[in-house]
């Protein structure tokens, strides 16, 4: 571990928690327990604290704040003042010492994968789960342009549902400490969801799997009505399928990605096959049964490898349940639909 903020995947685990976030701890315990994951590396709550600190943007947050005031049901006033604080942290530079090492993980990482420039996907970690909450940058190549989107995950902690959030709890509203996640893009044919017991039910005795072509932010977004799979969890039959409408899909672009309108000839088509929907399942099961309890999984399809060696794990953390959702985020969500 040659630094104190920054860690190969390889080098944490779940113990890791408060070090790097849930994301990353369960991403490195997922590769130490032999599961499919994208190579990557991690920036841990230090480095978001340091930041802070040193190019003086707490001093700046702490002085906007103090004069700060809102009901936490008026949601304009929140997404004010994350409009504003949120650019007092996007226009600083990235430290030169943490720049540096940040560059030579990249480097290192492109070594690896041997591409140059190798694309990656930049996201959040908190220590708790908030699903949706903080932000996540695709498709992301070469340095300058890393060192800007992690910049841009570390000011999303200042976002309106973030700040109402930390209001609601009573919390200093000028930082949320995370970690971030620098993995090696998937190309994905298609990628979703899975959930180890059935997110409106709470039955575990099921293994329920949403998709669509592209990446999978379409899915989790709630983009698209996705295809969908039912499979009994013991032995991981295919119980029910059902066919998504699957009208557009998030693609890659040079950099970046864009949404795009999926060919009705593959709208009308499975985006995943039978076999492959075991597969997850299968893993889906390991990751239950190592964490202890039900598991809500994010995964792709790799388009570059050969089938049921395609299927590569992008995240897991405890699957909420939605009739047991918690109070705070019913009422995030109720406020920030009215503002």
């Amino acid at each position: 571990m040659a630094e104190n903020w920054l860690f190969w995947l390889d080098e944490i685990g779940q113990g890791h928690n408060d070090l790097v976030g849930k994301k990353c701890a369960n991403l490195g315990e997922m590769h130490t327990i032999g599961l499919p994951v994208p190579p990557g590396f991690a920036l841990t709550v230090e480095a978001y604290e340091r930041f802070f600190t040193e190019v003086g943007v707490m001093h700046e947050l702490r002085q906007y704040f103090g004069e700060f005031s809102a009901d936490v049901q008026d949601a304009r006033r929140y997404q004010e003042a994350a409009e504003v604080t949120r650019q007092i942290v996007e226009s600083k530079e990235m430290l030169k010492d943490m720049e540096d090492t940040i560059a030579s993980y990249y480097d290192a990482l492109c070594q690896r994968c041997s591409i140059t420039d190798v694309a990656v996907a930049v996201r959040s970690a908190g220590r708790a789960s908030h699903p949706g909450q903080y932000e996540t940058y695709l498709n992301v190549k070469g340095k300058a342009d890393l060192m800007e989107k992690i910049i841009r995950v570390w000011s999303s902690t200042l976002n309106a549902r973030s700040l109402i959030s930390r209001a609601r709890q009573g919390l200093p509203l000028e930082s949320d400490p995370i970690g971030v996640a620098v993995l090696k893009m998937v190309n994905a044919r298609c990628a979703g969801i899975c959930f180890t017991a059935d997110p409106n039910t709470g039955d575990k005795s099921k293994v329920t799997i949403e998709a669509n072509w592209g990446l999978g932010e379409s899915v989790v977004g709630g983009m698209v009505v996705p295809d969908r799979w039912t499979l009994d969890k013991g032995s991981l039959a295919v119980l029910e399928k059902r066919l998504g409408e699957k009208r557009a899909q998030v693609a890659l672009c040079e950099s970046g990605v864009r949404e795009e309108e999926i060919p009705s000839d593959r709208r009308s088509i499975f985006c995943l096959s039978d076999e492959e929907a075991t597969r997850i399942g299968q893993l889906a099961k390991i990751l239950e049964s190592h964490f202890g309890m039900p598991q809500d999984l994010e995964w792709a399809i790799d388009s570059s490898s050969p089938c049921l060696e395609n299927v590569l794990l992008l995240q897991t953390r405890p699957e909420v349940i939605k009739n047991k959702k918690s109070t705070t985020y019913r009422i995030l969500d109720e406020v920030l639909k009215g503002g």
